[in-house]
């Protein structure tokens, strides 16, 4: 299949192509030129914001299926919408378990939880301001979704991604952030109630979006490994390779530290299983996740001291 990926240029993007290149698709990036697409790749240049420059460097093409992986904002959403009409038979868009930011259950959150169809969309909000998008992620993508579920000409997905973990080049800082503070027994902030969560390996989840794109489900899914982890399930296998001792500082308000969840919206796979996908166990991956990324850091693990 032609296959379109726009983003893609790192983290389990990058797994993303390799893994649609080694099953024999033809694979084209596009993205804003930062950096060169692999070797082999082709790459079209555009900022995905200028809908002008889209249609340009669009110009006579059409794809099988398109990846959207930098699809932040309702505004984004309709030039995709607009500029990919006719341009594909099926649009595959990364979401985010931030979508269900205002889920507190008792269970585990199904697609059900939000239907994107019934979100208002704001495309008069300042999208354009980093810091502005930034504190509104999960309404970015909810937005983004429900443009999409209004109605497209080609069908349509989105993948509900759990957290994510593992990778030396895992970029968010967030298992730096807890190994120092191990490594040298200083408090970790966590909520008084402090609630697991849903995780998936950057391998699996860019398995799955390979996946996704011979699928043909349409409308939300969930995507994360089996098994809720806590953050002390997460602090423990890095107590393993950086020495120290994890101590938890319950606070009742303020900045909590990065994995730790005063509401309860682990999601729900089910569905994703229904339609023939095999996630594996966070148990089987936690370990290997977390060494990969501490190994990318700078924090020394006890291994180093020896």
């Amino acid at each position: 299949m032609d296959v379109l990926v726009i983003g893609g240029n790192r983290y389990f993007g990058k797994r993303l192509i390799a893994l649609l290149r080694e099953s024999g698709h033809r694979i084209t990036v596009l993205n804003r030129g930062s950096s060169a697409a692999p070797e082999g790749i082709e790459q079209l240049v555009a900022d995905r914001d200028d809908e002008n420059a889209l249609e340009s460097v669009l110009a006579g093409r059409s794809f099988d299926v398109v990846v959207d992986q930098v699809c932040y904002t309702p505004r984004q959403a309709e030039i995709a919408r607009r500029v990919f009409a006719t341009r594909t038979r099926r649009y595959v868009m990364t979401s985010t378990v931030e979508v269900y930011e205002y889920e507190d259950s008792a269970v585990p959150v199904a697609e059900s939880a939000l239907d994107p169809a019934t979100v208002t969309v704001d495309t008069g909000l300042p999208w354009e301001d980093p810091e502005f998008l930034g504190a509104h992620y999960g309404e970015g993508k909810r937005q983004a979704e429900a443009v999409f579920a209004a109605g497209t000409p080609f069908a349509w997905a989105s993948v509900r991604v759990g957290h994510v973990l593992g990778g030396a080049d895992d970029f968010t800082g967030r298992l730096d952030h807890y190994a120092r503070r191990i490594r040298a027994g200083e408090p970790i902030a966590v909520p008084v109630v402090n609630h697991p969560a849903t995780y998936v390996y950057v391998e699996e989840i860019a398995a799955f979006l390979a996946w996704a794109v011979a699928a043909e489900f349409t409308g939300p899914v969930n995507a994360h490994s089996h098994g809720p982890l806590t953050t002390a399930d997460i602090c423990a296998e890095i107590e393993k390779l950086v020495g120290g001792r994890t101590v938890f500082q319950a606070v009742e308000v303020g900045e909590v530290s990065p994995f730790s969840f005063a509401r309860s919206y682990g999601m729900d796979n089910s569905r994703a299983v229904s339609l023939g996908y095999a996630f594996r166990d966070s148990g089987e991956w936690l370990t290997k996740a977390v060494a990969e990324t501490i190994a990318g850091t700078n924090v020394e693990t006890k291994g180093a001291e020896r």
